[in-house]
Protein backbone atom coordinates (compact mmCIF):
# COMPACT_ATOMS: atom_id res chain seq x y z
CA UNK A 1 0.00 0.00 0.00
CA UNK A 2 1.32 3.40 -1.02
CA UNK A 3 0.03 6.91 -0.44
CA UNK A 4 0.53 9.81 -2.82
CA UNK A 5 0.40 12.72 -0.37
CA UNK A 6 0.44 15.38 -3.10
CA UNK A 7 -1.16 15.04 -6.53
CA UNK A 8 -2.87 17.75 -8.58
CA UNK A 9 -5.23 15.30 -10.22
CA UNK A 10 -7.60 18.15 -11.05
CA UNK A 11 -5.04 19.69 -13.42
CA UNK A 12 -6.01 20.11 -17.06
CA UNK A 13 -3.27 17.67 -18.09
CA UNK A 14 -5.55 14.90 -16.82
CA UNK A 15 -8.77 16.05 -18.48
CA UNK A 16 -8.59 13.42 -21.24
CA UNK A 17 -8.03 10.36 -19.03
CA UNK A 18 -8.45 11.28 -15.35
CA UNK A 19 -10.47 8.18 -14.44
CA UNK A 20 -7.92 5.92 -16.12
CA UNK A 21 -5.08 7.66 -14.27
CA UNK A 22 -6.80 7.10 -10.93
CA UNK A 23 -7.57 3.47 -11.79
CA UNK A 24 -3.96 2.86 -12.85
CA UNK A 25 -2.75 4.21 -9.53
CA UNK A 26 -5.09 1.90 -7.68
CA UNK A 27 -3.82 -1.10 -9.66
CA UNK A 28 -0.25 -0.08 -8.83
CA UNK A 29 -1.03 -0.27 -5.12
CA UNK A 30 -1.56 3.44 -4.46
CA UNK A 31 -4.48 3.31 -2.07
CA UNK A 32 -4.69 7.03 -1.24
CA UNK A 33 -4.28 10.14 -3.38
CA UNK A 34 -4.33 13.53 -1.66
CA UNK A 35 -5.46 16.33 -3.97
CA UNK A 36 -4.58 19.81 -2.66
CA UNK A 37 -6.52 22.93 -3.52
CA UNK A 38 -4.71 25.91 -5.00
CA UNK A 39 -7.33 28.68 -5.21
CA UNK A 40 -10.93 29.50 -4.44
CA UNK A 41 -12.02 28.47 -7.94
CA UNK A 42 -10.98 24.85 -7.44
CA UNK A 43 -12.15 24.18 -3.88
CA UNK A 44 -15.30 22.41 -5.09
CA UNK A 45 -13.38 20.70 -7.88
CA UNK A 46 -10.87 18.96 -5.61
CA UNK A 47 -13.59 18.02 -3.15
CA UNK A 48 -15.79 16.47 -5.81
CA UNK A 49 -12.85 14.70 -7.44
CA UNK A 50 -11.73 13.22 -4.13
CA UNK A 51 -15.20 11.75 -3.75
CA UNK A 52 -15.24 10.39 -7.30
CA UNK A 53 -12.10 8.25 -7.15
CA UNK A 54 -11.23 5.28 -4.98
CA UNK A 55 -9.01 6.42 -2.12
CA UNK A 56 -9.34 10.10 -2.93
CA UNK A 57 -8.75 12.76 -0.30
CA UNK A 58 -8.38 16.52 -0.50
CA UNK A 59 -7.00 19.61 1.17
CA UNK A 60 -8.11 23.21 0.74
CA UNK A 61 -5.84 26.19 0.38
CA UNK A 62 -4.54 29.11 -1.65
CA UNK A 63 -1.19 28.37 -3.32
CA UNK A 64 1.43 31.14 -3.30
CA UNK A 65 1.60 31.12 -7.10
CA UNK A 66 -2.11 31.96 -7.17
CA UNK A 67 -1.91 34.90 -4.75
CA UNK A 68 -1.56 37.51 -7.54
CA UNK A 69 -5.16 36.89 -8.57
CA UNK A 70 -6.52 35.98 -5.13
CA UNK A 71 -8.85 38.36 -3.32
CA UNK A 72 -8.89 39.00 0.41
CA UNK A 73 -12.44 37.66 0.52
CA UNK A 74 -11.12 34.29 -0.68
CA UNK A 75 -9.87 33.75 2.85
CA UNK A 76 -13.40 34.10 4.21
CA UNK A 77 -14.62 31.58 1.63
CA UNK A 78 -11.75 29.25 2.50
CA UNK A 79 -12.54 29.39 6.20
CA UNK A 80 -16.24 28.78 5.62
CA UNK A 81 -15.53 25.91 3.21
CA UNK A 82 -13.18 24.30 5.72
CA UNK A 83 -15.73 24.65 8.51
CA UNK A 84 -18.31 22.98 6.29
CA UNK A 85 -15.86 20.19 5.41
CA UNK A 86 -14.94 19.09 8.93
CA UNK A 87 -17.50 16.30 8.84
CA UNK A 88 -16.26 15.10 5.45
CA UNK A 89 -13.96 12.09 6.00
CA UNK A 90 -12.09 12.83 2.79
CA UNK A 91 -11.02 16.29 3.90
CA UNK A 92 -7.54 16.04 5.44
CA UNK A 93 -6.10 19.53 5.93
CA UNK A 94 -5.12 22.93 4.61
CA UNK A 95 -3.01 23.16 1.49
CA UNK A 96 -1.34 23.84 -0.72
CA UNK A 97 -0.14 26.95 1.08
CA UNK A 98 3.27 28.50 1.64
CA UNK A 99 5.83 30.79 0.06
CA UNK A 100 7.74 30.76 -3.22
CA UNK A 101 10.95 32.74 -3.83
CA UNK A 102 11.81 30.97 -7.07
CA UNK A 103 9.35 33.02 -9.13
CA UNK A 104 10.70 36.59 -9.06
CA UNK A 105 7.45 38.32 -10.02
CA UNK A 106 5.50 37.30 -6.92
CA UNK A 107 4.72 40.05 -4.44
CA UNK A 108 6.42 39.05 -1.21
CA UNK A 109 4.05 40.89 1.09
CA UNK A 110 0.99 39.51 -0.71
CA UNK A 111 2.03 35.87 -0.55
CA UNK A 112 3.19 36.29 3.04
CA UNK A 113 -0.21 37.74 3.96
CA UNK A 114 -2.08 34.77 2.49
CA UNK A 115 0.31 32.30 4.11
CA UNK A 116 -0.04 33.84 7.56
CA UNK A 117 -3.82 34.10 7.35
CA UNK A 118 -4.13 30.45 6.30
CA UNK A 119 -1.88 29.38 9.16
CA UNK A 120 -4.26 31.18 11.52
CA UNK A 121 -7.12 29.15 10.06
CA UNK A 122 -5.10 25.95 10.50
CA UNK A 123 -4.49 26.82 14.14
CA UNK A 124 -8.15 27.72 14.68
CA UNK A 125 -9.36 24.36 13.41
CA UNK A 126 -6.33 22.36 14.61
CA UNK A 127 -5.60 21.10 11.11
CA UNK A 128 -2.34 20.04 9.44
CA UNK A 129 -0.89 22.03 6.56
CA UNK A 130 0.66 21.05 3.24
CA UNK A 131 3.35 23.65 2.59
CA UNK A 132 5.00 24.86 -0.59
CA UNK A 133 8.62 25.62 0.39
CA UNK A 134 10.41 26.44 -2.86
CA UNK A 135 13.47 28.51 -1.88
CA UNK A 136 11.51 29.57 1.20
CA UNK A 137 12.22 26.93 3.84
CA UNK A 138 13.29 29.28 6.62
CA UNK A 139 10.39 31.71 6.20
CA UNK A 140 7.84 28.91 5.92
CA UNK A 141 9.16 27.37 9.12
CA UNK A 142 9.11 30.75 10.85
CA UNK A 143 5.43 31.08 9.97
CA UNK A 144 4.68 27.65 11.39
CA UNK A 145 6.48 28.54 14.62
CA UNK A 146 4.87 31.95 15.03
CA UNK A 147 1.39 30.55 14.45
CA UNK A 148 1.83 27.37 16.47
CA UNK A 149 1.11 24.98 13.60
CA UNK A 150 3.08 21.78 14.18
CA UNK A 151 1.60 19.12 11.91
CA UNK A 152 1.75 18.63 8.18
CA UNK A 153 4.07 18.22 5.22
CA UNK A 154 6.82 20.36 3.72
CA UNK A 155 6.10 19.43 0.13
CA UNK A 156 8.90 18.69 -2.39
CA UNK A 157 11.54 19.36 0.22
CA UNK A 158 14.85 20.56 -1.16
CA UNK A 159 16.55 22.38 1.67
CA UNK A 160 19.66 21.73 3.73
CA UNK A 161 20.11 19.09 6.41
CA UNK A 162 19.90 21.82 9.03
CA UNK A 163 16.60 23.06 7.60
CA UNK A 164 15.27 19.50 7.34
CA UNK A 165 16.13 18.82 10.95
CA UNK A 166 14.43 22.05 12.01
CA UNK A 167 11.20 21.09 10.23
CA UNK A 168 11.32 17.61 11.74
CA UNK A 169 11.99 18.97 15.23
CA UNK A 170 8.94 21.20 14.81
CA UNK A 171 6.79 18.15 14.03
CA UNK A 172 6.55 18.36 10.26
CA UNK A 173 7.08 15.60 7.72
CA UNK A 174 9.01 16.03 4.48
CA UNK A 175 7.65 15.10 1.06
CA UNK A 176 9.89 13.32 -1.47
CA UNK A 177 9.01 12.37 -5.02
CA UNK A 178 10.36 12.10 -8.54
CA UNK A 179 13.37 14.36 -7.93
CA UNK A 180 15.11 11.70 -5.86
CA UNK A 181 15.22 9.37 -8.88
CA UNK A 182 17.76 11.59 -10.67
CA UNK A 183 21.37 10.74 -9.91
CA UNK A 184 22.35 14.38 -10.37
CA UNK A 185 19.98 15.42 -7.56
CA UNK A 186 22.67 14.66 -5.01
CA UNK A 187 21.38 16.81 -2.16
CA UNK A 188 17.83 15.48 -2.38
CA UNK A 189 19.13 11.91 -2.57
CA UNK A 190 21.34 12.44 0.49
CA UNK A 191 18.40 13.84 2.41
CA UNK A 192 16.15 10.94 1.36
CA UNK A 193 18.84 8.46 2.28
CA UNK A 194 20.00 9.85 5.61
CA UNK A 195 17.05 11.58 7.27
CA UNK A 196 14.99 9.51 9.71
CA UNK A 197 12.55 7.32 7.84
CA UNK A 198 9.84 8.46 10.26
CA UNK A 199 10.09 11.96 8.75
CA UNK A 200 9.49 10.98 5.11
CA UNK A 201 6.28 10.79 3.08
CA UNK A 202 5.96 9.98 -0.60
CA UNK A 203 4.37 12.19 -3.23
CA UNK A 204 4.31 12.80 -6.96
CA UNK A 205 3.18 16.43 -7.41
CA UNK A 206 1.66 15.05 -10.61
CA UNK A 207 1.46 16.16 -13.33
CA UNK A 208 4.79 17.80 -12.39
CA UNK A 209 8.15 16.51 -11.05
CA UNK A 210 8.15 13.32 -13.09
CA UNK A 211 10.71 10.63 -12.17
CA UNK A 212 13.79 10.11 -14.31
CA UNK A 213 12.19 7.47 -16.52
CA UNK A 214 9.45 9.96 -17.45
CA UNK A 215 11.70 12.98 -17.83
CA UNK A 216 9.79 15.87 -19.44
CA UNK A 217 6.65 13.73 -19.61
CA UNK A 218 3.47 13.91 -17.57
CA UNK A 219 3.80 12.52 -14.06
CA UNK A 220 1.01 10.43 -12.52
CA UNK A 221 0.23 8.86 -9.14
CA UNK A 222 0.92 5.34 -10.41
CA UNK A 223 4.60 6.29 -10.35
CA UNK A 224 4.76 6.18 -6.55
CA UNK A 225 5.89 2.51 -6.42
CA UNK A 226 8.75 3.24 -8.84
CA UNK A 227 9.84 6.25 -6.79
CA UNK A 228 9.58 4.12 -3.65
CA UNK A 229 11.77 1.45 -5.22
CA UNK A 230 14.54 4.00 -5.75
CA UNK A 231 14.14 5.31 -2.21
CA UNK A 232 14.29 1.80 -0.78
CA UNK A 233 17.52 1.17 -2.69
CA UNK A 234 19.03 4.43 -1.46
CA UNK A 235 18.19 3.54 2.14
CA UNK A 236 19.07 -0.13 1.87
CA UNK A 237 15.69 -1.36 3.10
CA UNK A 238 13.05 -3.54 1.51
CA UNK A 239 10.02 -2.01 -0.12
CA UNK A 240 7.59 -3.66 2.30
CA UNK A 241 9.22 -1.89 5.23
CA UNK A 242 9.22 1.37 3.29
CA UNK A 243 5.54 0.97 2.47
CA UNK A 244 4.60 0.39 6.10
CA UNK A 245 6.77 3.25 7.27
CA UNK A 246 5.70 5.87 4.78
CA UNK A 247 2.04 4.93 5.18
CA UNK A 248 2.28 5.40 8.94
CA UNK A 249 4.11 8.67 8.36
CA UNK A 250 1.39 9.96 6.03
CA UNK A 251 -1.22 9.17 8.68
CA UNK A 252 0.86 11.01 11.29
CA UNK A 253 1.31 14.03 9.01
CA UNK A 254 -2.35 14.12 7.97
CA UNK A 255 -4.19 12.40 10.86
CA UNK A 256 -7.60 12.54 9.20
CA UNK A 257 -6.17 10.45 6.36
CA UNK A 258 -5.82 7.50 8.71
CA UNK A 259 -9.52 7.65 9.53
CA UNK A 260 -10.57 7.01 5.93
CA UNK A 261 -12.09 3.61 5.37
CA UNK A 262 -10.71 1.53 2.50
Amino acid sequence: MWIDTHCHLDASEFDADRDDVAASARRAGVSRIVIPGVERANFATVRDLAHCIDGGAYALGIHPLFTPRAQDDDLRVLRETIAASLDDPRFVGIGEIGLDYFVPTLDDARQQFFYDEQLKIAREFDLPVICHVRKSQDKVLKGLRVNGVKTGIAHAFNGSFQQAEAFIAHGMHLGFGGNLTFERARQIRRLAQQLPLAAIVLETDAPDIAPSWRYKERNAPDQVPGIAEVLAQLRGIDEAALSLGTTANAHAALPRLGLLSS
